[in-house]
């Protein structure tokens, strides 16, 4: 299932790497795209490369996902201790900043990859394996439009460039501003869409679909306030895919449910299959206190604010999914039973309780029994208790259905067409939650976004959401500036700033590309 992701990094070594061979006398012995991929085999090996980044495919400790965590920290929901998290929890993050500078590598590393297999597959001349090859230059397509898309919502005004590099001097300009990356992630969508499968059997289950490409057609549509162009896009996935969202929340993050219902795209992970493929999310995750025998690391750089927690209503269904309830406590150690005894989350415990200091605080129960309780607000979404941090098996979720449908409803609202009701009920409905109806326009906008953020929260894309909803600078537009409303909701405990809208430019690309102007806000 997961067998897809082969290692190929050193087809694509470094500039670097290349013109310090150029004065020896021997010809170098060295694998290089333009003498290796001569069958489709190859070519397969290629595309398995770009999907790397999607997780810790590359070895970087700060990996594309983790970088996001840290980027979320902005809103104010997620809250950390550690140092990036907690910076950018502060608002205190510049162009030099490590994540901002790792993210735009990771995606233009991948985006270069993308390039240079859809020229390489442009040439092939292989017509008993057409199809295939076809289809492996749909999915570079859709992965350099997913990697474009990454840096549009974060970025904005990115480099856009679709031939490989050749040279040190080959330097892409960000003069086409936003218009530019979002034109040619329109462009790859489609292409990709048209020669994608629905879907895959066997061992390729897990690689780029139709509708993958169709929903970053619509994320796109959406941030470019097409909401008619929106509204088609997401009904072609909704009539036309037949994926349908689970009846439990929960199976859109666990092992189980990989790679199928409305799990319309994920980063592939098993250390079962490999040792070097597993996600790092529960060393950041996981409860302070629950016992590394079982599997816990200790680390607990993120958590969720007990206010974020408090906004569920009670009877959501998806606070189950969301949220971890109960674990095993070390901090009192083992009962007479030698077992770890459960602690349950309770709103009336103390936020800072932890293994590191504080008592443990009782509570009743309806059986007027006293049991172990704790404040902290840790999210099941993309943790696995009970093994290794190293060892984990849970896919890392970038698409699912349940955008679809949200976007649809607020593409149906924004454009005046269609029922804006529909889609948004089915989500409330999964979530045990009373039917919306008879909103006025700017009232139905700002219930879609509440939902966005209760859907999706840990998912690592409500700050780029809720930054789609708001003007630079916290000046309310006729959207409303969100980033403020939420920040002040879950007393993050500083205003937003001008700065808080935007990532920067990395400060190593505007030194080392003329062609590439800073983000006006950060000038």
């Amino acid at each position: 299932m997961k067998n897809f992701k082969i290692r190929l990094t050193l087809l694509f070594f470094t500039l670097t790497s290349i013109f310090s061979c150029m004065d020896l006398k021997e010809k170098p012995d060295f694998i290089n795209p333009d003498t290796f991929y001569k069958s489709t085999t190859e070519l397969e090996l290629g595309v398995n490369a770009i999907y790397d980044d999607l997780n810790f495919g590359n070895g970087d400790w700060f990996d594309h996902f983790y970088n996001r965590y840290v980027f979320e920290c902005l809103v104010g929901y997620q809250v950390g201790w550690e140092k990036a998290p907690l910076q950018y929890n502060l608002g205190n993050f510049s162009p030099a900043d490590d994540h901002v500078t790792a993210y735009w590598q990771q995606n233009y590393r991948s985006i270069d990859r993308a390039n240079s297999i859809i020229e390489i597959a442009t040439k092939m001349n292989d017509p008993a394996n057409k199809s295939k090859i076809d289809r492996l230059k749909a999915e570079a397509h859709f992965l350099r439009a997913f990697y474009y898309y990454e840096l549009l919502i974060y970025y904005d005004n990115v480099p856009v460039k679709i031939t490989s590099t050749k040279s040190i001097s080959d330097l892409p300009s960000n003069s086409g501003g936003k218009r530019a990356v979002i034109e040619q992630i329109y462009s790859d969508c489609k292409l990709a869409a048209a020669n994608l499968p629905e879907s895959y059997q066997g061992a390729d289950k897990g690689r780029a679909t139709k509708w993958a490409a169709n929903t970053i057609l619509m994320k796109a549509q959406l941030w470019d306030e097409k909401w008619v162009e929106a509204k088609a896009t997401a009904e072609n996935i909704i009539n036309s895919s037949n994926l349908s969202l689970f009846n439990d929340f929960s199976h859109n993050f666990d092992v189980a449910h990989e790679n199928q219902g409305e799990r319309i795209f994920e980063g592939q992970v098993s250390a079962k299959a490999n040792s070097n493929e597993y996600q790092h999310h529960s060393g950041h995750f996981n409860p302070e206190d629950y016992p590394s025998e079982l599997g816990g690391a200790g680390w607990s750089w993120l958590s969720g604010t007990k206010d974020f927690r408090m906004s569920y209503q009670k009877d959501d269904k998806r606070i189950n999914g969301t949220f971890i309830e109960q674990y095993p406590t070390m901090r009192v150690g083992k009962n007479t039973k030698g077992e770890f005894p459960i602690v349950k989350w309770s709103e009336l415990a103390d936020y800072n309780v932890s293994r590191f200091g504080g008592l443990v605080s009782p509570t009743t129960n309806a059986n007027n029994a006293a049991e172990l309780v704790f404040g902290k607000v840790w999210t099941s979404k993309l943790v696995e208790l009970g093994i290794s941090w190293t060892s984990t098996e849970k896919n890392t979720i970038y698409h699912r259905l349940a955008e679809v449908l949200l976007g649809h409803s607020e593409a149906c609202n924004e454009s005046g067409q269609g029922d804006p009701y529909l889609s948004l009920n089915k989500v409330r409905s999964r979530a045990g939650l009373v039917a919306i109806s008879g909103l006025t326009k700017d009232k139905l906008r700002d219930a879609i976004v509440d939902e966005v953020v209760h859907e999706f929260a840990f998912e690592q894309n409500i700050y780029p959401e809720l930054r789609r909803k708001s003007k630079f600078g916290g000046t309310p537009d006729y959207l409303g500036s969100y980033i403020k409303r939420y920040s002040e909701t879950y007393k993050m405990g500083r205003v937003p700033k001008a700065k808080d809208y935007v990532l920067p430019i990395p400060l190593i690309e505007i030194q080392g590309n003329p062609n590439v102007k800073q983000n006006s806000v950060w000038q």
